[in-house]
């Protein structure tokens, strides 16, 4: 038999009774865009002790004791597996010049590229365009609703909430029955996710009054262009920027 599946679908049911609460107005003084602003910054700080005591020490010394070209293996990897989920968003988005590339890639990188840890694609020139089921549902006039910060995912709105739950259903990742092997790429990935933010959570922090605020404010500008390249240029958003 098939072992059952086990995704950590605590958090994301934690999630979804954020999203819920997000559509309760908390008084006629609220940010119609941040209306959880009391409940998301308690989130927060419970998101930054756990990075402060966990995350930012694991990525710290797996920078500091992996090889380089391991680490940009590694990488090359997650990011090989995303790229098909990015080519199923670009064809919903009726874009087939994303959806052929990044097929292209997940092709010449699984086969030519040891299963993903070579970009062979990348340096023969082929664009990675990174698209998750949020953004489709903004590219197809999906309004964002409140701004929420998830427990363990962070920033957030209740489109993107409810998208980062279709994009756990086609992570592949999530579809490796052997339960060890997926938890240990789940952590890898997290790890390696975290390692690629040092440098930029260093300037964060350092420019940072209010950390929440620019947080927010970083997350909604970022999502809102993303979602106005693909509508007003008919492109997608190019390697997630």
């Amino acid at each position: 038999m098939t072992p059952a599946r086990s995704t950590p679908r605590p958090a994301l049911a934690v999630a979804a009774a954020l999203v819920l609460l997000a559509g309760c107005a908390t008084g006629p003084d609220a940010d119609p865009k941040d209306p959880l602003e009391p409940l998301n910054r308690g989130v927060y700080r419970f998101n930054d002790a756990i990075d402060t005591a966990v995350l930012k020490p694991v990525a710290t010394a797996y920078v500091d004791i992996t090889p380089s070209p391991v680490r940009t293996g590694v990488n090359n990897f997650f990011g090989n597996l995303g790229d098909l989920w990015s080519a199923v968003n670009a064809g919903l988005q009726l874009r087939p010049r994303e959806t052929a590339d990044n097929l292209l890639r997940f092709g010449v990188n699984t086969v030519l590229g040891l299963g993903g840890l070579l970009d062979i694609a990348g340096e023969a020139g082929i664009p990675r365009t990174r698209i998750d089921f949020g953004q489709t549902l903004g590219r197809w006039g999906v309004p964002p609703g409140a701004y929420v910060v998830l427990p363990f995912f962070g920033p957030s709105t209740v489109r993107d909430t409810g998208g980062l739950v279709v994009d756990w259903e086609g992570d592949l990742v999530d579809h490796v029955n052997h339960i060890p092997t997926r938890n240990s790429l789940y952590a890898l990935r997290v790890v390696d996710t975290r390692a690629g933010l040092l440098r930029a959570g260093e300037l964060f922090e350092g420019a940072a009054l209010d950390k929440y605020s620019l947080m927010r404010d970083f997350y909604l500008g970022r999502r809102q262009r993303q979602i106005d390249d693909m509508i007003d240029k008919g492109i997608g958003t190019g390697d997630g920027e």
